[in-house]
């Protein structure tokens, strides 16, 4: 079984950078599968933000982050969300997300089954 280990999260100011990275760890990776991140604000629901293909062809990205946040991967079994202009409003917990074995389904939430433990991301007014 796949398990996800998300880093890079941290406190900014609104309109700052940060990039999250996610790998796995033990003895099995995910280059074969699409790959996701999700986000729960204080109070929310946990909500889908970002896709990518098994192939890294087709991305998703919901749309209050279109343009400004960047899903990327390697194949050396590292996953990046590249967060640019940040705001307020995406102070969160983000979950990087296993989606399925080489699909190119990534336009759902449901096209998600198990998660990492989070990293903490502050955007400062």
């Amino acid at each position: 079984q796949v398990q996800l280990v998300e880093n890079g999260g941290g406190s900014v100011q609104a309109g700052g950078s940060l990039t999250l990275t996610c790998t796995s760890s033990g003895s099995s990776n995910f280059n074969n599968y699409a790959m996701g991140w999700f986000r729960q604000a204080p109070g929310e629901e946990r909500k889908y933000v970002a896709g990518i293909s098994w192939t890294g062809i087709i991305t998703y990205y919901t749309e209050s982050v279109k343009g400004r946040f960047t899903i990327s991967r390697d194949y050396k079994d590292t996953m990046s969300l590249e967060m640019n202009d940040l705001k307020t409003e995406d102070t969160a917990v983000y979950y990087c997300a296993l989606g399925g074995f080489r699909s190119d389904s990534v336009y759902s939430p449901a096209d998600f089954q198990s998660w990492g433990q989070g990293t903490h991301v502050t955007v400062a007014s």
